[in-house]
């Protein structure tokens, strides 16, 4: 495989894991029998990632004694594989609309599994997560009012969660100001049939701190729910923990050196996700843990002395390193003197950060088909998908490849399983979906594929 970069010192190869690596040294053969057999792009599954990533966050927790749900935000892919691993592996699934419910249902999900935390929650969806008691986040005092509408008489309590907009997001459309959720609290008391589990929020962002912060007022609203007979037993931050995509000083060397020269824009993107960060998940996870609250308690020692459960729901932390993104070269064409474009068979509709006018930050990999020819020169290039649509464009970043690549070669994007490879999929100009397959070792222990579908995965959901 070969790694590139536009210019010295400011490359960003991808982190892999040995999963990914054993793929890519030396099976370039069977690669570009993969993309004959299913087309391109092909995105490629590891599920059992999901389970180191969920082990490493319980890790964590388990140090600090703190007790905890954690559910698989569903929406950051639409992988089966990875629903039915998160199941294997005791955790629950955030169900963020009717389908995802359907899907985790599908697989064998319970109620006791299941959150529902999306904020246009439709009537059917609430009947459904009422019918099987699954944990509801109420986004508004009107959603309050559309569930308790649905509400069957007599029966369990159905339990929920109510969900805070802190302080510090005050311009979000999300959630409920403090005095919305003492409404709430009112209203529920009235109620005999829900049942208030605790407090839930989601923030934007990517830093420990603001969540401790909206711990704390989470807190206050705990003490204030307690004092009027309910026995609130969760705090719930939702998701936004961070994952490392790029070595942290290769990153801050690159974001360094950036100019308006390195796109072939012109600009450079105003944002950028932190592909490397300071922190992995776990790392962030024990640092939030050990923020202190208003008293000087650390916030672990706030949960365990109040009794309450840590809940969570990450989609990208738990899909770290879960997939890559095979593109096949499609041509390559000169647009200027010393500049190319690369146009793969695929769009960037399956590599998307383009579309939010910001960049995938990590360098694709170049698996070359065949032996390159005697004094193969260097090109700079931008890679550009198949569609008729000029913002089509994986990569507005000039890229110097050592060796041009040519049709038939593969270009490899790595961890992309959050938010990334089927966010905006489609079938523009008719082309079919990319082809979603889980990578297994069969009894010889050689790499093969299976089909990623609910019906695959119904065989392995359960321990």
């Amino acid at each position: 495989m070969t790694l590139y970069c536009h210019k010295p010192g400011a490359g960003l190869p991808p982190i892999l894991r040995p999963s990914v690596t054993k793929l890519l040294n030396g099976n370039s053969r069977l690669l570009i029998d993969w993309i004959t057999q299913y087309g391109s792009p092909v995105n490629l599954i590891w599920p059992d990632e999901l389970q180191t990533n969920l082990a490493a966050l319980r890790g964590v927790l388990r140090e600090s004694g703190v007790a905890s749900a954690i559910y698989y935000g569903a929406k950051v892919n639409k992988s089966p594989g990875l629903l039915a691993a998160a199941l294997r592996a005791g955790a629950g699934i955030d169900v963020s609309s009717l389908y995802e419910f359907r899907d985790a249902r599908q697989l064998g999900a319970v109620g006791t599994q299941l959150v529902a935390t999306g904020p246009a929650k439709t009537a059917a969806f609430h009947r459904d997560l009422i019918n099987c008691h699954a944990l509801i986040s109420l986004d508004s005092p009107e959603e309050l009012e559309d569930l308790i509408r649905w509400l069957p008489t007599g029966g369990a309590a159905q339990p929920v969660l109510l969900r805070l907009r802190p302080t510090n997001q005050a311009r979000s459309r999300f959630g409920m100001p403090a005095a919305a959720i003492r409404h709430c609290l009112s209203r529920i008391a009235n109620e005999d049939g829900l049942r208030v589990d605790g407090l839930h929020f989601h923030l934007s962002g990517y830093d420990w701190e603001s969540r401790a912060q909206a711990i704390g007022e989470a807190a206050d609203l705990i003490t204030e729910a307690r004092a009027r007979g309910f026995a609130p037993r969760m705090i719930d931050i939702g998701g936004g923990l961070p994952i490392q995509y790029v070595d942290q000083s290769a990153y801050q060397a690159h974001l360094e050196r950036l100019t308006a020269e390195d796109y072939r824009t012109g600009k450079v993107p105003t944002s950028f996700y932190p592909y490397g960060g300071e922190l992995s998940a776990a790392a962030w996870l024990r640092d939030l843990l050990r923020a202190r609250m208003a008293d000087g308690r650390s916030l672990a020692n706030y949960l365990v002395h109040e009794g309450l459960v840590l809940g969570m729901e990450p989609g990208r932390a738990l899909a770290d390193q879960v997939a890559i993104s095979v593109f096949r070269v499609l041509r390559v064409k000169a647009v200027g003197p010393d500049t190319h474009v690369v146009f793969v068979e695929g769009s960037s509709f399956s590599a998307c950060e383009t579309w939010f006018s910001s960049e995938f930050l990590v360098d694709p990999i170049l698996v070359p088909a065949s032996p390159s020819p005697v004094g193969a020169r260097s090109i700079r290039a931008y890679l550009a998908g198949h569609s008729c649509l000029d913002d089509d464009v994986l990569s507005n970043r000039w890229l110097t490849f050592p060796i041009a690549p040519r049709a038939g070669d593969l270009l490899i994007y790595a961890n992309t399983g959050g938010y990334q490879m089927d966010l905006l999929e489609n079938e523009f100009h008719r082309h079919p979906m990319p082809s979603r397959l889980c990578v297994v070792e069969d009894a010889k222990g050689q790499l093969t594929l299976v089909p990623d579908t609910t019906g695959e995965a119904k065989c392995s959901a359960r321990p």
